[in-house]
């Protein structure tokens, strides 16, 4: 998973792979601490970097946080222009995108703004 093979690299990519959902570097680095205390952020934030640029993680933007999976899902929000509520929106079909992409789509971010259902009936 990550070039030369040393323990901290192992015990990187274990905790990755035991990742089920989205997760971004601070929820890495404490599952790691826990294991190992002579890990600091810096190596996670390397590892994390190495494995995107390698397409062996995806990333995604997330209250202005980058998130990260191992597969490639959508990562969508709906965006209140009120109240700034963010929703987490489960895409399963992007069929309604392949029209406009000329290659093959893998995963999309999308974000979506309007007026939640709770501030429309505010007015």
């Amino acid at each position: 998973m990550i070039s030369r093979n040393t323990k901290q690299k192992k015990l990187i990519s274990t905790e990755i792979k035991s990742f089920n959902r989205f997760f971004n570097a601070d929820e890495l680095y404490d599952r790691i601490r826990k294991k190992d205390k002579k890990i600091g952020i810096a190596t996670i934030y390397r590892a994390l970097r190495y494995l995107k640029k390698n397409n062996e993680l995806c990333s995604y933007v997330c209250e202005r946080k980058i998130i990260y999976s191992k597969d490639n899902r959508s990562h969508c929000h709906f965006i209140c222009d009120k109240c700034n509520k963010i929703e987490h929106i489960n895409l399963n079909r992007l069929d309604f995108l392949k029209k406009y992409i000329h290659g093959e789509l893998c995963y999309v971010q999308i974000d979506v703004s309007g007026i939640c259902e709770r501030c429309k009936n505010k007015n």
